[in-house]
């Protein structure tokens, strides 16, 4: 029997692209619900809606979907990577708002021009170690942004993620900001600088085993910006049908 609750019906729809579940986890890392990115959506209280259609749907499907998850993980399958940064640029023009996982982040960034460490091991030797292979439970601490989207989510004092990647943004694209850095200055968090338009960007995995109880408040920020979308998409609609 699946522990995941039923979404309430008046939840908003929020979208997933990508990989749902990480390494077949049985349970998020705090226990109270199950690993996996539509489980976090649904604890936090909105309908997950995977986005499986291609682009020429893609309209039509963010009619009623107030924003999207765009999730990845270098040890999921195979993907997609040029309908994914179709995707990017999709969301980036309708300003639709996006939470970016791992390879979704480096995605969204490279679409609007930013570019990527593609192995740290070779690139920047001097890093910290932020994947630790055969096993998994990489943690490191976070140096936050005072006022960012992540601040005010997590709160003060010490941020501690969880780490799995050989990836990293280099330079952010034009538009987002850093918001936090591992202790080596390796961006793990952006968000967006454009009007009316959020952007969640973050390196470590928010709903898997290893992730902190905190992680839903990333969730939980997505569906508030989606409630403010779409209620924005429905004065707008008042209007011109008033004109």
């Amino acid at each position: 029997m699946s522990n995941i609750l039923p979404f309430p019906s008046s939840s908003v729809k929020i979208g997933v692209y990508g990989p749902d579940r990480y390494n077949n986890d049985p349970k998020h890392g705090c226990g109270l619900w199950g690993a996996g990115i539509n489980a976090a959506i649904i604890h936090a209280e909105a309908e997950p809606v995977r986005l499986e259609t291609g682009p020429a749907t893609w309209s039509k499907f963010f009619r009623e979907v107030g924003g999207i998850v765009i999730t990845g993980h270098e040890k999921q399958g195979k993907s997609n990577p040029a309908e994914m940064e179709e995707l990017c640029h999709f969301v980036r023009k309708n300003k639709i708002p996006v939470f970016a996982v791992d390879q979704g982040m480096h995605m969204l960034n490279t679409s609007g021009g930013g570019n990527l460490i593609q192995d740290y091991i070779r690139e920047a030797p001097e890093a910290l170690q932020h994947r630790h292979p055969p096993e998994k439970g990489q943690r490191h601490s976070l140096a936050i942004v005072p006022g960012s989207i992540v601040q005010i989510l997590y709160g003060e004092g010490e941020v501690i993620v969880n780490s799995e990647h050989r990836r990293s943004v280099n330079r952010l694209a034009k538009g987002f900001r850093a918001t936090a850095h591992a202790l080596d200055g390796m961006i793990e968090a952006y968000e967006s600088e454009i009007a009316n338009w959020y952007v969640m960007g973050i390196q470590w995995q928010p709903a898997c085993s290893m992730s902190s109880g905190l992680d839903i408040q990333l969730f939980r920020s997505l569906i508030e910006a989606s409630k403010k979308s779409l209620l924005a998409k429905s004065m707008t609609k008042r209007v011109v049908k008033a004109a």
